[in-house]
């Protein structure tokens, strides 16, 4: 099966959905999403998104906070745009029907988060994420020119003449198909999976990561992996996010004897960064050999479980009482700050190939991402990113030419790399504290396996949608350690135990990578 189409979008998350009304009304659309529209990062993001629309705020402040947050290798030219078109498109999310949680005036409730100098993070109750997909899928779902294909697992980008002009990807019934446009953005969200703890829901693999590279992207700052401090570690249960929210409305870190900890490690004590406050946690974790705690205790119930109450009722699953009981918590991969090299319009190094959101790297978050600034990220390069292509759609005179589609070999035999022992050692070798022994052993099993799913994939081999799953991990992984050890020097959610200490004079600069 072939489509068609004079946009492609590869997600649905809220970069992808935002770049759909940009381009709606030039041409025909076509969004391939690998599950359903509201299975992606953008649905779990609790906490809010980060935009300066209160009173004594400005975007220079947050652009100070971003900076400060991305320790040295922020790109100022894609900060000054995030905090400065960031209020409009905001402002424009409420015009479209947002609920953003509202004051007694009527105003924006604004929370406080993390390194933030100002009550900015607008917020709906602890599912921000969920609604905001909402009302983009709604608006673009009526546009006329949109058409959607889920559960269409995309697997390569096609390439021709040095443009990518189309897409390859698995129907529901495991047969390839192809989708053709003369322009392809990829807004595939994180990678989270690549880590055996993670807050990422289960489709967050890296794909869009591994299907740029293979295809000759350029990819960057692959290094720098935030782990998010608070997740919730209770046996049998999956890794909840506890959003840092809960921090900012008052929420302490305890030990197990129920002492505040925090400020034994960091000066900004529960609000620290989230690199840091992560690392105190496992350190104080060690020091005591007894878990670490999030307590509300000091908060009125009523608050805490009207506040947040999809965390409230995960915690509940769990046995756990939010506002009156110590909830375990422990750091987990959340967000990866590098990605698919772009300018601040999303054009990545490949002609016709547009990437935002997660999956991109523009150099906004530079080391370390401030707190919600996720979701703006996605709103504003995702707009940014569907204008581009629309004007590259106007300067375009032709249609991509159809060339014969190889057809792929019989199903290969199945990768021997086991994807959660893959998360596993890329847990224990390159997560939180890293030195080069262990990225050296890590390296050791990630090369050769990646070295034996690349020349297979050379030689045309069918993979199944397991297959696909893993080899997105594998190819993510080995870059992120590539990077890791590459980078000699601790910087943002980079630690490196034997380099411990920022080197600006050696690295104060951003390293990419494309396929050899």
């Amino acid at each position: 099966m072939e489509l068609r189409s004079d946009f492609l979008i590869i997600g649905s998350g809220i970069a992808a959905l935002r770049a759909v009304p940009e381009v709606a009304s030039h041409g025909d659309v076509l969004i391939l999403t690998k599950a359903g529209p509201e299975e992606g990062n953008t649905g779990h993001a609790q906490g809010g998104i980060a935009a300066a629309v209160g009173p004594g705020d400005t975007p220079e402040l947050h652009a100070a906070d971003t900076i400060a947050a991305g320790d040295g290798l922020c790109d100022p030219r894609a900060v000054q745009v995030l905090v400065e078109d960031g209020p409009r498109f905001v402002r424009e999310l409420m015009a479209w029907g947002v609920q953003f949680d509202r004051g007694p005036d009527g105003q924006p409730e604004l929370a406080m988060e993390a390194a933030h100098s100002a009550r900015r993070v607008l917020h709906a109750h602890d599912a921000t994420g969920r609604e905001i997909g909402r009302v983009l899928w709604d608006r673009a779902s009526r546009l006329p020119r949109v058409a959607t294909q889920d559960h269409a697992r995309v697997v390569s980008l096609i390439i021709e003449n040095g443009r990518s002009v189309g897409a390859r990807f698995l129907m529901t019934d495991g047969r390839l198909a192809t989708a053709r446009a003369r322009n392809v953005l990829l807004a595939t969200g994180g990678a989270g999976q690549v880590y055996h703890e993670t807050t990422n829901p289960h489709v967050a693999t890296g794909d869009g990561i591994a299907m740029a590279f293979a295809a000759g992207a350029e990819v960057i700052d692959l290094e720098f992996v935030q782990f998010h401090p608070t997740a919730l570690m209770v046996e049998g249960q999956p890794r909840f996010l506890l959003s840092e929210a809960l921090r900012g409305e008052g929420a302490r870190l305890v030990n197990a004897a129920g002492e505040a900890f925090m400020t034994r490690y960091e000066v900004a004590g529960d609000l620290a960064p989230r690199d840091r406050v992560s690392r105190a946690i496992v350190r104080e974790s060690r020091r005591t050999s007894q878990p670490v705690y999030l307590s509300l205790e000091q908060l009125d119930p009523d608050f805490v479980h009207q506040r947040f109450p999809l965390i409230s009722e995960a915690c509940r699953r769990a046995g756990l009482d939010l506002a009156r009981d110590r909830i375990p918590v422990g750091p987990a991969a959340h967000y990866v700050m590098g990605g698919v090299r772009t300018d601040l319009d999303g054009r990545t190094t490949i002609p016709g190939l547009f990437a935002a959101g997660e999956v991109a790297c523009t150099g906004v978050h530079g080391a370390n991402r401030l707190a919600s600034n996720s979701l703006l990220e996605g709103l504003v390069f995702g707009a940014r990113a569907g204008c581009a292509m629309r004007a590259d759609e106007a300067s375009t005179a032709a249609a991509p030419s159809q060339s014969p589609e190889r057809s792929p070999r019989g199903l290969a035999p199945r990768l021997e790399a086991d994807p959660v022992e893959l998360s596993r050692v890329m847990w224990r070798d390159v997560g939180l504290f890293r030195d080069r022994e262990g990225l050296m052993r890590a390296l050791a099993i990630l090369d050769p396996a990646w070295h034996d799913l690349d020349a297979r994939l050379q030689e045309n081999e069918a993979l199944d949608p397991s297959d696909w799953r893993t080899a997105s991990i594998l190819t993510v992984g080995r870059l992120i350690a590539r990077a890791a050890l590459r980078r000699e020097e601790s910087r943002g959610g980079h630690y490196r135990a034997d380099f411990p200490n920022r080197d600006d004079v050696h690295w104060k600069r951003r390293v990419g990578e494309t396929r050899e």
